[in-house]
């Protein structure tokens, strides 16, 4: 944390004096703190080093694109209008357009009177599936794809140029959530970005939320694989007193009418006593079990809060090899 925390204090000192700090991005302000994800685990300590400095920035970090430019203010300093959107509240957890790499990436385009040679030429060098017809930076015509260019000519309709095989374009802001441009996507098969200063930053397919979900849904799989082995470990070899015993302080109103109503910190709480670790007769370090049960608990945590960066790849190979593990012993019929 101290390479973090020297450039922070740095930061603060010029911001006292005056002086505006350079831009990061996102991607290189998180490798002051060693991580390359917003996971969070990294999202807490980040707020609080900040916190601690009398820092923030703007647009927010946690929710700006990862390689998109963050400011440094002083934590009670009011953003200009147009610097912080939406998307830099910490105070709105929700995921935008703006956090994909696609959303980002101005499209390959196409001109009306361009030939549709020319337009089919593009469209195979880059394997793209549609391209913008574009006469400008804001100025969006339509579409051309391959389902529109081939409706056309099934149809015997003149498709000399590219305004010939055109269909209307679907726009998304930046700003827009997530999950409606995900909406969009599944009706038009892509939608097309448009930015604060109303130029088209980028172009979504359903190929970028297939990868932005796959990315998401392994963790999310190995996690409920876990607890699934976990529950069938645990099952029958404790008392309803004991599970009670696990549970968290404070929660006396909760009712544990089996191991399947705790939660993963009270797995880890029951399994620490050493005479109910016992209880599973497993030869097996019971201090590493549990250490390592501990790391999972927490990498679920950024599993469960969703982020759309991902899992890094360390905490990633944490849950394959606590999986497999668990795979292990059932295999040879331990539990």
């Amino acid at each position: 944390m101290g390479l973090a925390d020297d450039r922070l204090k740095a930061i603060a000192l010029q911001l006292k004096k005056g002086v505006a700090p350079p831009r990061e991005t996102v991607r290189s302000f998180l490798a002051w703190f060693g991580a390359e994800r917003r996971g969070f685990r990294v999202v807490r300590v980040v707020r609080s080093r900040l916190k601690a400095h009398g820092l923030k920035t703007s647009p927010d970090f946690e929710f700006a694109y990862i390689d998109g430019q963050i400011a440094f203010l002083q934590a009670a300093q009011e953003t200009e209008t147009g610097e912080a959107g939406p998307t830099a509240s910490s105070n709105d957890p929700t995921y935008r357009v703006g956090r994909l790499d696609s959303a980002n990436r101005p499209p390959v385009s196409v001109k009306p009177d361009n030939t549709l040679q020319h337009a089919i030429t593009v469209m195979l060098t880059h394997d793209f599936s549609q391209l913008p017809v574009m006469t400008g930076p804001r100025d969006i015509k339509g579409v051309i794809s391959w389902k529109s260019i081939g409706s056309r000519l099934a149809l015997k309709k003149d498709c000399d140029v590219v305004r010939d095989c055109m269909e209307e374009a679907h726009l998304v802001s930046i700003e827009d959530s997530l999950f409606s441009a995900l909406s969009a996507v599944t009706s038009y098969d892509h939608v097309l970005v448009k930015a604060a200063d109303k130029t088209i930053c980028g172009i979504i397919t359903a190929t970028d939320f297939n990868l932005q979900f796959g990315k998401l849904a392994e963790p999310f799989l190995l996690v409920g694989e876990i607890e699934r082995g976990i529950r069938h470990l645990l099952h029958g070899r404790f008392s309803a007193k004991e599970l009670e015993e696990a549970k968290t302080p404070g929660e006396d109103n909760r009712i544990i009418e089996g191991v399947a109503n705790l939660t993963f910190g009270e797995y880890i709480r029951l399994l620490e006593a050493p005479l109910k670790w016992k209880k599973l007769q497993l030869e097996i370090d019971r201090g590493e079990f549990v250490a390592r049960l501990n790391n999972i608990r927490e990498i679920r945590n950024d599993v469960m809060h969703f982020d759309p960066d991902g899992l890094e790849d360390a905490d990633l190979n944490s849950l394959r090899e606590f999986a497999q593990f668990l795979r292990t012993l059932r295999d040879f019929g331990v539990v």
